[in-house]
């Protein structure tokens, strides 16, 4: 807290203190000097019925040439929020408390950060400056664009200089409520972008520039006895349909930065090329990219050949190429600081947001085929089963040989090669996969959780709807490309324990206890078990889904299997990767799209002396700040990519209300039940009271509702037949109507021991 002052007041001639008709004018010999800013506040503080400038500047004595420069430093101390003026009236502004939330801004100088009160009482002027200290071995170490709860000090002097130290840093809320303007007869409503979210009336004045069919941001404020809500148009956000992109909706709603600042551009486009300098030359070896069929950029490229090595026979080398973003994005400078603040790309159907600038991510950094490019690459040498003998990491200008497609790759392997893909064949990717065989043997005797969940794509028309949805198949070529890609991981996450450098691991949790025991409860009523054991293992959990796939209850247990995992992160200390099953692992093959991996791709070059353009010592000391905050952007982006599906498939299906779909019950809540349709992947909810014709029990440990007469059970993974009934697009909502019955089980034996509910449902779930 800042303190009052309690010194004297100035000694000034005549009676101290205040009168009743108002301060005493100074003697004509008073100093008409400019007073200093502890001076004013000290004179402010011991006079309380100065009112404004003018008092003030009687008090002190201020008089002739020295009026505009006192004007001048009254001006800086509202600035700074020391001073605050409410119409004509001056006064000393209220201090901060001893723990505030603060924000730091996301332009803010990394190594000298300041930050601002989250909440602030704008009748006090100006928001306070707020310096965050970071000293070497704090525990939370906060960055541009983050919120943190901190711990102030307003230091001794009379003029507060407030300091702060991070305690915790927290998750920002989402921004003000946004929504879509419909406009009808009776003026314009708000079609809220959230679920649990009502219309709301736009006044006629309030509406500002927004048309029908605009994302706009409101305020709410209330009118009546009735205190009825009513929206206040803040600002035009855009119009998703004239744009075609569904997408703005949760890039606003969970506020991800999507346009560049002007100096990330400038910075861009200013860049370099890389040359050969200081950098092995490996264009010579016929490294390829294989990616999806529309991917723009292009960060990682293989190759493999046999090893010659006697000592290792029927051995192989394999060459993981990565794209050398840590070239042109320095630690500290515009782009990285713009890349930080993004903490990965962000992939929609109908647009990406990127990580960095396009002259970056599909220009310089993105491994063209028949263009010099500089990589960070790998080289790996395997045993004839799968066993990593060694490896080695190569800052090098690459070529790559062709871009191919997991498809054509494929096919040609398959032998339907065509005449690109012909002549690499036999010389580049025959080897690729004999060594991907060995690698796969070691991958099966590693025993990774085996938990292959298909994964609908949406196809957009010209229009920027959806077309069509198909689930894309899985091919050997990916799981080639994606064992590769862990085994570069592997051997970054090793080099650099191997060189005690402080690194970003990419972890994963042992599942918890409360969920193990759920997962067994819920086993235990398929008829199906669980090791009962305190070291679990993923294999474990492949034994289950293997026996489950036998008794025909896949989808159920996988589902069930899927929620008893933690949550995958990034850490600055290391507690392995359950799901792979590897004791260490980080991220660093994709740098174009995250963050991670470019803090990898840095400790790499700062740990095998490749450049000056490695980690910091600056970045070391923040790295606990750097994952917690990329691991929250990740979060973010993946609850973007969610809701733009689904407002996406309601708005698909807005046409087909009344239809009827198969789907499988994805989630059992006391509330009601959720459905994922099986043709679309679209997630509706059916409402408790709308199901049977019974009074239906969640039992938890069933993952199921259950009639309490009836028995009738509906329970986690069943298929069953729905109607829809209503489809919010802007909401990304469906209600689904039960038209299937389910299997019968004797009721009495869920029943909870305590109180039955009072209310009980009749035909069609009317209450009676």
């Amino acid at each position: 807290m800042a303190k009052k002052p309690t010194e004297q007041p100035l000694q000034r001639s005549g009676k101290a203190g205040p009168s009743r008709s108002g301060p005493k004018r100074p003697r004509r010999d008073a100093i008409a000097e400019l007073p200093s800013r502890e001076q004013i506040l000290e004179a402010m503080a011991s006079e309380p019925d100065v009112k404004g400038k003018r008092d003030l500047a009687k008090i002190l004595g201020v008089r002739g040439d020295m009026r505009t420069p006192f004007k001048r430093l009254l001006r800086e101390l509202e600035g700074e929020g020391i001073l605050t003026r409410t119409r004509k009236t001056l006064r000393i502004t209220s201090a901060l408390p001893a723990v505030t939330v603060l924000d730091i801004p996301s332009d803010a100088d990394p190594d000298d950060l300041h930050a601002f009160p989250a909440t602030w009482n704008e009748e006090e002027g100006e928001a306070p400056r707020v310096s965050v200290l970071q000293p070497p071995n704090a525990r939370v170490v906060p960055a541009p664009g983050d919120r943190i709860l901190a711990r102030i000090d307003a230091g001794e002097e009379l003029v507060p200089h407030y300091t702060a130290r991070a305690m915790k840093i927290l998750d920002k809320p989402r921004r003000g409520q946004i929504g879509i303007v419909r406009m009808d007869e009776d003026g314009a409503r708000l079609i809220p972008v959230e679920r649990k979210q009502k219309e709301m009336r736009i006044p006629a004045g309030d509406l500002g520039d927004a048309k029908d069919g605009d994302l706009v941001e409101v305020a709410v404020k209330f009118s009546g006895r009735m205190m009825i809500p009513r929206a206040k148009v803040v600002e035009v956000i855009g119009n998703p349909a004239t744009e075609g992109a569904v997408s703005l909706i949760a890039i606003h709603n969970l506020d991800i930065p999507f346009r560049f600042p002007a100096s990330v551009e400038k910075a861009a486009e200013e860049v370099k090329e890389a040359t050969l300098k200081g950098r092995e030359d490996w264009r010579h070896i016929p490294l390829l990219t294989i990616d999806p069929p529309d991917a723009k950029d292009h960060d990682d490229a293989v190759y493999a050949e046999p090893d010659k090595d006697p000592a290792n026979p029927d051995g192989h080398i394999i060459y993981v190429a990565i794209a050398d973003v840590a070239a042109y994005v320095r630690p500290g400078e515009t782009m990285d600081r713009e890349a930080y603040l993004r903490g990965n790309s962000v992939y929609f159907p109908d647009r990406v947001v990127p990580m960095l600038p396009e002259r970056i991510s599909n220009d310089l950094c993105s491994l063209r085929e028949g263009e010099n490019r500089p990589s960070l690459a790998v080289r790996m040498v395997y045993s004839k089963d799968g066993i990593k003998k060694s490896h080695s990491f190569h800052r090098i200008i690459m070529r790559s040989a062709a871009k191919l497609s997991y498809q054509r790759a494929q096919a040609a392997i398959d032998g339907n090669p065509d005449d690109q893909t012909g002549p690499l064949l036999e010389p580049v990717l025959k080897p690729l996969w004999k060594a991907y065989a060995a690698m796969a043997k070691a991958r099966d005797k590693r025993g990774p959780l085996d938990l292959d969940l298909p994964e609908r794509k949406i196809i957009l028309n010209a229009e920027g709807m959806v077309d069509r949805i198909y689930v894309p198949e899985r091919l050997e070529a990916h799981r080639l490309i994606e064992e590769m890609m862990i085994a570069a991981n592997v051997a970054a996450a090793e080099t650099l324990e191997k060189h005690k450098t402080p690194l970003l691991y990419r972890v994963h949790d042992t599942p918890s206890r409360e969920k193990l025991t759920a997962l067994r409860e819920f086993l235990s009523s398929l008829e199906l078990s669980f090791d009962k054991t305190d070291a679990v293992k993923p294999a474990n959990f492949n034994r289950v889904l293997a026996n489950a796939k036998k008794a025909g209850k896949t989808e159920q247990v996988s589902e069930m299997v899927l929620r008893s995992q933690a949550q995958a992160e990034y850490s600055a200390e290391n507690y392995g990767h359950f799901g792979l099953n590897l004791d260490r692992y980080a991220h660093f093959t994709s740098p174009i799209r995250r963050y991670s991996d470019l803090i990898v791709h840095r400790a790499l070059i700062t740990a095998l002396n490749l450049g000056n353009d490695g980690l910091s010592q600056n970045e070391t000391i923040k790295l606990p700040g750097i994952a917690q905050h990329i691991s929250s952007t990740e979060r973010r982006a993946m609850a973007a990519e969610r809701e733009t599906a689904d407002r996406l498939l309601a708005g698909f299906l807005a046409t087909k209300i009344g239809a009827q779909f198969d789907g499988r019950i994805s989630g059992v809540t006391k509330s009601g039940l959720f459905v994922r349709l099986l043709e679309t992947g679209a997630d509706g909810f059916i409402p408790a009271s709308t199901i049977g014709q019974d009074y239906y029990r969640y039992v938890e440990e069933q993952q199921a509702m259950i009639g309490d007469r009836t028995g009738e059970m509906f329970r986690l993974g069943d298929t069953v037949q729905v109607r829809l009934l209503e489809a919010a697009p802007v909401a990304g909502a469906l209600r689904f109507e039960l038209l299937s019955e389910g299997p019968r089980v004797n009721p009495s034996s869920y029943k909870r021991s305590g109180k039955r509910p009072s209310r009980s449902y009749g035909p069609k779930g009317r209450r009676r």
